[in-house]
């Protein structure tokens, strides 16, 4: 990443029904980025609404809705925030289940590899960051427009 970027702190959310999952991975990463950790679906919601979080990591195997549906119920409130699918089983089902549905950015097996999960991760707040900065730019180009358009109008008055 370059320097500029690092200084932003990335938000960082894990969702596991397992607290040893969650405990390693706060442990793994708290020097990198801003974690936050819910042990349910519910509490990973409540955590987004009260939080900015640029990326949602969760696991797919979880007691009352799976990692998938998760994801995919987040999509709406929360569509700018990057989705990462975490799991210990490999499924192809489940894979697709989460390109199609979650509309996820990767998908992670566990035991996962710290370094290449903090890589991951960096990328995913890259495409955030991108896709964060061209909303920016069309809005700025629009408004632009309508500027130029108005004073169109205003010389085809005159």
């Amino acid at each position: 990443m370059e320097e500029k970027e690092k200084s932003k702190v990335i938000n960082v959310l894990y969702v596991d029904d397992e607290v040893g999952n969650l405990t390693s991975f706060k442990a793994a990463f708290r020097r990198d980025f801003n974690i936050y950790t819910a042990e349910s679906a519910i509490e990973g919601e409540k955590i987004l609404a009260e939080n900015t979080i640029e990326v949602v990591l969760t696991d797919q195997r979880m007691p009352e809705i799976t990692g998938v549906e998760f994801l995919q119920s987040i999509i709406k409130k929360y569509p700018d925030t990057i989705r990462i699918l975490i799991t210990g089983y490999s499924d192809i089902n489940a894979v697709k289940e989460a390109i199609n549905k979650g509309q996820i950015y990767k998908y992670i097996e566990k035991p996962w590899d710290n370094e290449h999960l903090k890589m991951v991760i960096e990328k995913a707040y890259e495409v955030y960051d991108l896709r964060k900065q061209n909303k920016e730019l069309t809005e700025k180009l629009i408004r632009a427009n309508g500027q130029l358009e108005f004073m169109l109008r205003q010389k085809l008055i005159s």
